[in-house]
């Protein structure tokens, strides 16, 4: 557990982060630690399978007091291993890293969930050394983001993700990334623009190629999805896709040498 240090939040000044929600206690946000997970309201992207739609506008106000999660914070130290950054997009908030350096000054590791949008921001969190774990979401092929993230005029939104791909893989091959995770997420579907079991092979060796170890494949779900998207899963598609998806978690399970396929029961 890391040593808490003796900073006292209540006294500091606020960093400007705008915060949609705090859960206090998860498990399941960073593989093997305790940690609350932070989500921040916000994000460029509109992907249709998102479980956290209602976050997406930039422009909605907090949900969430950041005077209250520093004094949640200052009440966790000793009991939680870390804290992770979600959303939304997290690295789309300056504040980010200050928030980041504090959360550090208060003894805990930091964790961040990242779907690449701003490679520039992550750059700052890598050289000033305050990521301990990365979860990075890749959600296609470069030249597939404009369809996956909803934003026909996204042309850069694949070129900033895989950048930011690179520049994490980086980070841990010098060592001042302790560890990683890249995610891909699959639906239902058979565009193969879409991340559906038929793109998997592409994609994987895509990753594989670019040097990626780590890969957790998982399985979109209907909850928290808009309607459109919970369509998809009253059909009997989803019995199909679920079948072929298992069947790709197999193939890929032999390309990686840290793999986890989290599918429909976790």
């Amino acid at each position: 557990m890391p040593t808490a240090t003796t900073n006292n939040p209540a006294t500091s000044p606020l960093t400007g982060l705008v915060i949609a929600g705090v859960t206090p206690f998860s498990t399941v946000d960073w593989p093997g630690k305790l940690a609350a997970s932070v989500f921040l309201q916000g994000c460029p992207w509109n992907c249709g399978y998102c479980q956290n739609f209602a976050i997406i506008d930039p422009r909605a106000p907090a949900g969430y007091e950041e005077a209250d999660l520093w004094e949640l914070l200052s009440r966790r130290r000793g009991l939680l291993d870390g804290v992770v950054f979600s959303g939304g997009e997290p690295t789309r908030q300056a504040a980010l890293v200050p928030a980041a350096q504090r959360v550090r000054d208060l003894g805990f590791l930091v964790g961040l969930h990242t779907g690449g949008a701003y490679p520039q921001r992550l750059v700052q969190l890598l050289e000033a050394g305050l990521l301990d774990w990365v979860g990075l979401d890749v959600k296609g092929l470069a030249q597939n983001y404009p369809q996956v993230v909803g934003r026909a005029q996204a042309r850069q939104a694949g070129t900033d993700a895989w950048r930011a791909l690179d520049l994490m893989l980086a980070a841990h091959r010098a060592g001042t990334l302790p560890d990683y995770e890249v995610r891909v997420t699959a639906y239902p579907g058979t565009d193969a623009r879409d991340t559906n079991p038929s793109a998997l092979p592409a994609l994987a060796r895509a990753l594989q190629e670019r040097g990626v170890e780590r890969l957790a494949l998982q399985q979109a779900r209907p909850d928290g999805t808009r309607p459109e998207f919970q369509e998809l899963y009253a059909t009997d598609q989803y019995q199909s896709f679920a079948t072929d998806l298992t069947d790709r978690a197999g193939e890929l399970k032999a390309m990686f040498p840290h793999f986890e396929f989290r599918g429909s029961t976790d």
